[in-house]
């Protein structure tokens, strides 16, 4: 989530907290109403042009925040609808994941070109002389342009003297990397499931809130509440999200405060999937297999499935940083459930996998995390321990980071072949993403490692995030040089029989 969009930032936070409050005090579903005019009190709005608009989009929020199903005007009933559903200790789920809360859309125009008032309806205006199809005419005051006619081709703001033409584009399909979001009737935003990949990157952008993913920290709150223990593993790029003088040591004590049995580094993880990638490219690329993909971002491995088809056996096979770490937990601890933490939101449909569900019971991001520390009224900065942690090598915690995974890998191919050679390409965004598998499709990538990373700058800038990137760059690479493992073939953390 962008830092400066504070208000859409504080009522995702708001939406969180009040499940989570909840949850832990055991109060029923059936007094949700309860909690938005707790949330939203008095008669004049705070966010939009009334309180009875606020409300109603708010209480779709926390539907969603339940894992319900948020409603369009003319659907909405009792925001209690359907709540028996989700009142439950276990995972709970109905598509899609990444939805459009229509009462809060704002209908903005997709891809407008406009002129403002810097036109100065000069003599020359060449912007009229250089349109291809005649669209702009003198108005009152400034030129204008016929949207009708428009085609676009953006003469008119390359010509104008006074830099009087913008281009507008809708923020959140601006920002998707598949061109999964259209318009409906109403001119509201509308996702297209068979292109949408779940990068959460239209939630982010949009700055009215009106895109929002279905959460499950309700029953894992519940599943918190039951004799089952419960255990956390958390993505490297945690470091930094929750206060800038909070050590990751504190973080672990903070989640283990909310009833957590344990807490463990997805990092553990990322050194499996590092040393089953790192052997399965020497043994296979080029003999078996032109290239080969990472295969940690589950938002790049979707959009390489639905685009790419023909392509995807050569993503790698091994498993997530995200499926070790909780095979390893599920090892240890049999009967217990696993909650995976991190900035992703496409990881709640990787949890669905049929080879996955069996070892990851719930996901949850960042955010929703912090959700539950403002429910419970824990600040980590303010807990004491002693304890450090040690899961993970260095190069598993910079999975973090776009080009860790590949870094990593190459680190560990290096130390299996001295003498390979490995070229390495990494993309960033999933537009940056569908522009290397044409060319790898092409035959452009051959022999290269290919890494995917649906984010920007890597998981640091997944929409589950709590702090801008930079602070989370700096604080993953102190992180990561702290480990006191070296290379993942290092990790103690991990048997032997388990490393490839």
């Amino acid at each position: 989530m962008r830092s400066s969009y504070v208000d859409v930032i504080s009522i995702r936070r708001m939406a969180f907290a009040s499940i989570a409050r909840m949850a832990y005090n055991n109060r029923p579903l059936n007094q949700l109403h309860e909690e938005i005019y707790a949330q939203l009190p008095g008669e004049v709005a705070r966010y939009r042009e009334n309180i009875f608009r606020e409300r109603a989009v708010f209480g779709e929020r926390l539907r969603l925040a339940l894992g319900l199903d948020s409603r369009p005007a003319d659907q909405i009933g009792d925001v209690t609808e359907g709540v028996e559903d989700v009142d439950i200790d276990t995972r709970f789920f109905n598509p899609p994941l990444v939805d459009v809360l229509k009462i809060a859309c704002e209908a903005c125009p997709d891809h407008h070109i406009q002129i403002t008032d810097n036109c100065r309806k000069c003599l020359a205006h060449p912007c009229k002389n250089v349109c291809p199809k005649n669209a702009i005419s003198a108005g009152d005051g400034k030129m204008v342009i016929d949207q009708n006619k428009c085609i676009k081709c953006k003469k008119c703001m390359i010509e104008c003297p006074y830099s009087a033409i913008v281009e507008t584009n809708r923020p959140c399909a601006a920002a998707c990397g598949v061109k999964a979001i259209g318009s409906d009737y109403l001119g509201r935003a509308q996702i297209d499931e068979d292109k949408c990949v779940s990068c959460g990157a239209c939630i982010s952008a949009c700055p009215f809130g009106a895109i929002a993913d279905k959460s499950q920290i309700y029953q894992v709150i519940k599943a918190i509440q039951s004799d089952v223990p419960i255990y956390g593993i958390i993505a490297p790029s945690f470091t930094g999200q929750f206060g800038a003088l909070t050590k990751p040591e504190q973080v672990r004590a903070a989640i283990r405060e909310l009833g957590f049995k344990d807490v463990v580094e997805v990092g553990l993880g990322a050194d499996l999937t590092t040393m089953n990638e790192a052997k399965e490219f020497l043994e296979t690329v080029p003999d078996e297999r032109p290239f080969m993909g990472t295969s940690c971002c589950y938002s790049w491995k979707l959009m390489v499935q639905k685009n790419f088809p023909e392509v995807n056996p050569l993503i790698s096979e091994s498993s997530t940083p995200m499926v070790y770490t909780a095979q390893q937990i599920k090892k240890a601890h049999p009967d217990c459930k696993v909650v995976f933490i991190g900035p992703c939101l496409s990881k709640k449909l990787e949890g669905l996998q049929p080879h996955v569900h069996s070892y990851v019971d719930f996901v949850i991001t960042f955010e929703e995390l912090m959700g539950m520390f403002v429910a419970r009224e824990i600040e980590p900065a303010s807990i004491e321990t002693e304890e450090s942690l040690t899961d993970a090598s260095s190069t598993g915690r910079g999975y973090a980071v776009g080009g860790g995974v590949a870094h990593a890998v190459v680190a560990r191919a290096k130390e299996i072949d001295p003498s390979r050679e490995i070229q390495v390409e990494a993309a960033e965004g999933l537009a940056d993403c569908v522009m290397l598998m044409r060319l790898a499709k092409a035959g452009r990538k051959n022999g290269m490692l290919l890494e995917g990373m649906a984010c920007k700058t890597g998981c640091i800038g997944g929409p589950g995030t709590v702090v801008p990137r930079h602070r989370a760059r700096k604080a993953n690479a102190a992180f990561a040089a702290a480990s006191p493992f070296t290379s993942p073939a290092d990790n103690t953390n991990i048997p032997d029989e388990d490393k490839p």
